[in-house]
């Protein structure tokens, strides 16, 4: 969901009702809120294909091929300062190492808070410098445990300090919308500027927190489920999956900067879009889990309905590779994408972009 080297990244996500779907959402890669009144497609059937009829699939990437299984509970993932990939397993609190040429996986880091409802527990991971640092989410009081949701430094294979108590920092400062998880649901976490930005699904913003553990607002949404973030410069590009039912035209895109005062819509049409980011040549991406569904708040996609889009220069979008299954997270490295999915599994697909590159 990001990368290393990048000093990078602002959003927030959704409120109330969504919390339980955003609870899913990060073990199953979908972020969700509030319902709104919607025409749903039914069945994957009718779904994908309808969605991406109108578009002209791009010619150049190749077929994906299957690098890592076996991953336990993966959703955030990000690219090292040694160019592996680092992805975390929130069900059993530890952080994977792969080698992206040859797949083989090592434990990064262990002891970390794991999941305790099936979702959340260590939950993201970014890099600054040679530095880890992790995000946990759904722990606590609130779900019969002691941990905090926070950032946690990792100082060594199985030793950690947490540098900011996200949850107590929900506690004394609520949120306007209405939600019922009081210390939120944290998502992703980016570099930016040297300090961190985290997205809360449940809370509908995004926090600015300092490597000394000051904690700030930088952000408010609406009820629109922010997800995925990616940097370049001084612009944050934020992906949103909307609320159920997950309709096309609520799978965005959108761009802000710190000085904006309101966001730009970069592109749309990307179906539960759960992460955004871009490949060496600046060009976007977007990553869509699929069709919802339709089993309650919060439940994923259909099996094999996910998509990886191009978006292109004029706000199109073109279709690079459809039916991938239950996608939650994406990394480039050079022109290969990285996708991560709620089955454990690390999929590759290469040459995702012809030239020109650009956004």
């Amino acid at each position: 969901m990001k990368r290393f080297n990048q000093l990078n990244q602002p959003l927030r996500l959704f409120s109330t009702e969504g919390l339980l779907l955003f609870i899913m959402i990060i073990c199953l890669g979908i972020l969700t809120s509030c319902s709104e009144d919607s025409e749903v497609l039914r069945t994957p059937e009718n779904s994908i294909n309808a969605i991406d009829s109108k578009m002209s699939p791009h010619q150049g990437p190749g077929e994906p091929e299957l690098l890592v299984t076996g991953l336990q509970g993966a959703l955030g993932s990000t690219i090292g300062p040694g160019g592996d990939l680092f992805v975390v397993e929130g069900a059993v609190g530890q952080i994977a190492r792969i080698d992206p040429k040859t797949g083989e996986k090592s434990v990064f880091a262990s002891g970390l808070p794991p999941w305790i409802i099936g979702l959340g527990g260590v939950s993201d991971v970014v890099f600054i410098g040679v530095t880890a640092y992790a995000l946990v989410t759904l722990v606590g009081p609130q779900f019969g445990s002691a941990d905090i949701n926070g950032i946690y430094r990792i100082d060594g294979p199985d030793s950690y300090t947490i540098i900011a108590d996200l949850g107590q920092y929900s506690l004394d400062n609520p949120p306007v919308p209405d939600f019922f998880v009081d210390m939120g649901v944290q998502y992703a976490i980016d570099v930016f500027h040297g300090a961190f930005l985290v997205t809360d699904g449940h809370h509908n913003r995004l926090l600015h927190v300092t490597t000394d553990g000051e904690i700030s607002e930088f952000r408010a949404f609406d009820n629109i489920v922010p997800t995925g973030l990616e940097v370049h410069g001084n612009t944050i590009y934020m992906g949103e999956a909307g609320p159920v039912p997950h309709v096309p035209e609520e799978g965005k895109v959108i761009s802000f900067t710190p000085q904006s005062t309101s966001t730009t819509e970069i592109a749309s049409g990307m179906r539960l879009l759960v992460d955004v980011e871009m490949n060496r040549g600046q060009t976007l991406f977007g990553l869509s889990q699929g069709v919802w569904n339709e089993e309650g708040e919060g439940s994923p996609a259909y099996p094999e309905t996910g998509a990886l889009y191009r978006i292109n220069a004029d706000g199109s979008i073109s279709l690079v590779v459809g039916e991938l299954n239950l996608p939650s997270s994406l990394e480039f490295i050079k022109n290969k994408a990285y996708i991560i999915n709620l089955a454990g599994e690390v999929w590759t697909i290469d040459n995702v972009a012809d030239a020109p590159f650009g956004f």
